[in-house]
Order: C-alpha cells, then structure tokens, then sequence
C-alpha cells in the first residue's frame, strides 16, 4: 500500500484537544494508518485501529528507546534519568520486576483504608456548600498525596511536583520544559541522598537501599524511576477522576443511574477510562526495523504514534463507540496499553478511581456542574487528555 500523502495534526490545538475523536473518526473511514505531522515532533505514523495498535504495541520491531529514531541526536541535556518507559527488554524486564511487587493485588487492596481517608479528608476540607474547582481541591491532591507517600516525599514537597510534570507533559515552552526537568531531578538527587542517609519505610527508600545489589538500580536508573513514578504515579489519575466526573456531569441520565446502583461503579470506571481515557497516545514507539502496519510500510527510524483514544472508540471493537454507557461491558479498551509496557499502576490508578467517585456522589448528594463544558480549560498534550479545571457546586455536604 502507498504511504498516505502526510498532513498536519495539531495535537494541542484546542479543538482537538477538547475532543479528537471526530478527526480519528474521519481518518479512520480511510484506513488505520497515516503519516501526520505533530507540530514540535515532526513527521509521525499514526495508528488508529484497535487491533492494529494492540499488535503494534507488541511488536519487539517497534522500540521505546528514543536512539532508534533517525532524528535523534542527543536528549538535548533534559533527560531526567532512564526509565522503563523508554527502555525495551531486557533492561525494561529487570527494571519493572524491582517495582511490581509494589503494585500487586495484595499491596493495593491494603491501601484502599488509606485512599478512602485521603478522599474523605480532601471533602471534609471543602465548604459545606458552594463552588469549587474539582480538579484542584479533589482531582489532583488525592493521587498526588498517593504516590508521593508510597514515595517517601515530604508532605510540605508536594506541591512542587504537579507544577513540574504538568510543564514536562503539556511543554509551554522549551525553556520551561528544561528548566523544570532540571528543578525536578535536582530535587530528586537530594531526596535520594536523604533516603540513602535515612531510609524510612518508603519505596524511594528501598529502591534506593536495593541499588547496592548486582542487579540494583543505576544512579540513572534510579532518577529515571523515582521520576516515572511520581509523574505516571498522578497525572494520569488526575484525569480519570475529572474526566470521569465530567462525563457523569454530561449524562445525568448516568450519574442517576449510578446514584441508583453504586453496583454499577467498576463498570463505570471502565467506562470513564474507555470513552475518554487520561491518556491519548502511548509513549513513541521507533521503528528498529523496516515493518508493516496494516500493509503500510514503516521504514526504520521512523516515529509511530499508537493512538489509545482512537483504538477504545474503534467500532469495529465497540457498538456505538461514541455513546457513554455504564452499564456497557468495554472489555478490550487499551487505556492502560497493552503488552510488557501495560500500565504499571493500573490497579492503584482503578482503586483510586473508584473510592473517588463514590466518595465525591455519596457525600455531595447534588454534585452539579458550575460552568457549561464548552468553556473548561483543557490541557494541550500529545499524551494526555483531561480538563485543566472543573467547576462544581452543591448546597449539602454529608458526613462520611
């Protein structure tokens, strides 16, 4: 098949930032492959499809190590340490297997008691009626003070690492961009030499206190982790909260239904994550090989966006794929990805998700929105999807 003719896709272009799927939707009428261009990245394949981006997020042709782009020259001074994001096996097997056991079943269910206090603090903090911005009051401090306790950060430190990462994720510039990697791992190289000096009961700690091991981390390794975790740790979970209460907000018929029958939670989540998932396209896969993607041909070095968004709203997977639905059964959506890089977090992110939207319906019985949703912020990523701010009111606050 010949390549299609290469055309420009601003991915932080308001419009599309607000809602893609109509322009996924429209290149997908013509196939499930296309060469854009994405101002600041260049030249890219965009996979749409759901099956074709299940495959190639498997595909050991296509790496995540940013040295098998043709365009690549040097990380331009920013990187912040190595991470199992931009790494391929072997080294991406060693470096999940010193985490995972954090991420268990078990360990997750054994913080439920602790997410549901943070939950109910964050709401017993609000006033007993009013407006508020769900997002920065609820949405955002709620994972934020998750991951940074399972990390070890100070509480009076917290504050500073959503500033970071939102500048690190949504770029306003490139100077900003370097500026904040450089105050981030800065601060994560004296955090690490605290936990070295004093060890707490931390993960931070004990990544730190394994590192001496032969198959320890690396000092980069181990900035590139604490870095991951923290960013990967929230921000995503920032979105599913918000933009899951939002979608309820815009389909009342929903958030009855699920006022109703707070049986039908999990599914929601599942819904929430399906329909507008906090996370658009997977990480940049390169071309390590010349490859096919649905009888496209991929020349090596090339740059491949694998588009979540767009495989979770495909119609040849899911009936009616625009429609919110609940009560739907959205088994096969990839908003955690898929493959060796499936999301390392996706139980906590669940488990958080959950306690927060059955917390925030249960004790703001007439939780409404405060602002039309044409006129919310949202962020400008070729990653994330998610609104900037929510407004909100209610005239009742229940005890917990």
């Amino acid at each position: 098949m010949p390549a299609p003719i290469p055309g420009e896709l601003d991915v932080t272009e308001i419009d599309f930032a607000v809602d893609p799927h109509p322009v996924h939707a429209a290149l997908r009428e013509k196939g499930p492959v296309h060469r854009v261009h994405i101002p600041g990245s260049g030249d890219v394949w965009l996979v749409l499809g759901r099956a074709e981006v299940r495959a190639a997020l498997t595909d050991p042709r296509l790496s995540n190590d940013i040295r098998h782009s043709a365009t690549w020259k040097s990380d331009g001074g920013n990187a912040i340490g190595l991470n199992m994001l931009q790494t391929d096996a072997p080294r991406h097997t060693r470096l999940r297997a010193l985490v995972a056991r954090e991420f268990t079943a078990g360990r997750i269910e054994a913080m439920r008691p602790r997410v549901q206090r943070i939950a109910d603090d964050l709401i017993d903090a609000l006033p007993a009626a009013g407006t508020v911005d769900l997002v920065a009051h609820y949405a955002l401090p709620l994972p934020l003070t998750v991951i940074c306790e399972l990390l070890g950060v100070p509480v009076e430190d917290q504050h500073l690492f959503h500033t970071w990462s939102t500048e690190l994720v949504a770029p306003s510039s490139p100077a900003a961009a370097g500026a904040a990697a450089g105050e981030m791992a800065a601060y994560f190289a004296s955090l690490i030499a605290a936990k070295a000096g004093a060890p707490g009961p931390d993960l931070m700690s004990a990544l730190v206190g394994a590192s001496a091991a032969p198959d320890g981390l690396s000092a980069e390794e181990l900035l590139g982790m604490a870095f991951l975790l923290l960013v990967a740790g929230h921000e995503t979970t920032v979105n599913l909260i918000s933009g899951g209460v939002l979608n309820l907000l815009r389909h009342p018929d929903q958030l009855a239904a699920l006022r109703a029958d707070p049986g039908l939670l999990d599914g929601a989540v599942e819904e929430m994550l399906r329909h507008d998932g906090p996370v658009t396209t997977a990480a940049f896969r390169y071309a390590a090989e010349p490859l096919e993607i649905a009888g496209v041909r991929i020349p090596a070095g090339d740059s491949v966006m694998l588009s979540l968004a767009a495989a979770s709203r495909d119609p040849e997977h899911f009936a009616d794929p625009d429609r919110f639905d609940i009560r739907r059964a959205p088994r096969g959506h990839l908003a955690f990805g898929h493959g060796i890089h499936h999301c390392l977090g996706a139980p906590l992110a669940r488990v958080e998700g959950r306690i927060a939207v059955e917390t925030l319906l249960r004790r703001l019985p007439d939780l409404a929105p405060a602002a039309g949703p044409d006129s919310l912020p949202h962020r400008r990523s070729a990653m994330l999807s998610g609104v900037v701010g929510l407004p909100v009111r209610w005239s009742r606050r229940l005890p917990a």
